[in-house]
């Protein structure tokens, strides 16, 4: 029987802050962009007992909590701190699969001798963690995956009118004990369920995990579908065989960005999609792939949202392929109603090491050895000295502050 433990960062973002401003604790606090067109990326739990949560718009989360601290984000420095504690997990098991920057399931079934039970690798981790970071962490053990993420939700800290209040940590589905753990619960608690999923179980009278699994597969798939259905009635039994990914594959890779004020012509995005690629081709490299298809994302004023793709005769990770390829579709688009968002993204990903593919011109392919020789020493600087270091020229007359992931940090111009 496995084991497998779901550690999860307790609001990892603001908690990263507050180790670099230990001056605010105890205070409100989120993450994200600071501008009114701003997006909340994650609130601590003082603020969350005022309603603050992730992706609710910044000027909302600010109506909600006048007191609050809302500091700009700093994606490098958590993918940096991020990093630290999955090394910190592989010291504990090689087989590790991050799902993102805070979580990331363990399996600790073949450990026991060297590392003892997994409820004292989970303490271990914990503390770790807390001495290394400054940061805390909740964890849930179980036999699967699903089980493991329910109960790390479970152990983490909660908020109610009388303030944030410690969770037990660490939470253990003993085997044996899944479907009394699972059974009362929402059913909304299972993945998949959204809103129209769940008004569809309501009208079956279903509720709780428990009424789910009462019910017969059959009458399941013939209201949700075959394989949603099938899945859920599933998973309301506890069933879920999937085995942690080590080597979990990258599928895409995007950036975009919500300005401060609406742009309306090429010319006014140019320095954002130059940006926005070169971080775009970056993660690509970082990740040892490239990309056969590129992407972008509009967003217009009216909240209307288009998306174009081009897929390229050889797989690339230049920024300058990536921009050009964007730029093109971004000239084809009406920009005149006024542009809130733009993305870049790249997808139909390939193993970096072996997608290269000659031209029949030298010195004009798409990759060619002096064209990866600038990206690799691009990447080095920015390895020794930081992400800011060094850019793309066209970005040198056009810095501006907010270049955040999580909306415009700049306040709105006023017209």
């Amino acid at each position: 029987m496995r084991t497998i433990l779901h550690v999860d960062m307790d609001a990892f973002f603001a908690s990263v802050e507050l180790v670099r401003h230990p001056e605010l604790r105890g205070r409100p606090v989120a993450v994200g962009g600071t501008g009114d067109r701003g997006v909340v990326a994650a609130a601590s739990y003082e603020a969350r007992v005022h309603g603050v949560r992730s992706a609710m718009p910044s000027a909302r989360a600010r109506r909600l909590c006048p007191d609050l601290v809302l500091l700009a984000g700093d994606h490098s420095h958590y993918a940096e701190v991020s990093a630290r504690i999955m090394a910190a997990f592989r010291t504990f098991t090689p087989l590790v699969e991050p799902l993102s920057l805070d979580e990331a399931f363990l399996d600790v079934s073949g450990t026991r001798r060297l590392h003892g039970s997994a409820v004292e690798v989970a303490a271990a981790i914990r503390e770790r963690i807390l001495h290394d970071e400054g940061l805390t962490c909740s964890v849930g053990i179980a036999a699967n995956k699903f089980l493991a993420k329910l109960a790390s939700a479970d152990a983490k800290p909660a908020v109610g009118p009388g303030g944030p209040r410690p969770g037990p940590g660490v939470l253990v589905v003993a085997p044996g004990s899944e479907l009394g753990y699972l059974h009362p619960l929402p059913v909304e608690r299972l993945w998949g369920v959204g809103p129209a999923t769940l008004a569809k179980l309501a009208r079956l009278g279903v509720h709780t995990v428990g009424d789910l699994a009462a019910l017969p597969v059959e009458a399941v798939t013939a209201s949700l579908g075959g394989a949603v259905g099938a899945h859920l009635h599933a998973l309301s039994l506890g069933v879920d065989d999937r085995a942690v990914e080590v080597d979990r594959a990258t599928r895409s890779v995007s950036q975009e960005e919500t300005f401060a004020v609406d742009r309306h012509a090429a010319a006014e995005l140019r320095g954002d999609l130059v940006r926005l690629a070169d971080g775009v081709a970056a993660r690509l490299r970082r990740h040892g792939v490239r990309s056969r298809t590129v992407h972008i994302k509009v967003r217009y004023a009216d909240f209307g949202t288009v998306t174009r793709s081009h897929t390229l005769a050889s797989p690339t990770d230049l920024g300058s392929t990536i921009r050009d390829e964007s730029w093109a579709m971004l000239c084809a688009l009406p920009l005149d109603r006024g542009v809130r968002l733009l993305g870049v993204g790249a997808t139909n990903l390939t193993d970096g090491a072996t997608s290269e593919q000659l031209s029949l011109l030298e010195g004009h392919g798409p990759s060619h050895a002096g064209a990866d020789a600038t990206a690799d020493a691009v990447d080095r600087i920015r390895a020794r000295f930081g992400e800011s270091s060094i850019g793309p020229g066209r970005l040198v007359a056009d810095r501006r502050s907010g270049r955040g992931m999580w909306g415009p940090d700049e306040p709105p111009v006023e017209a």
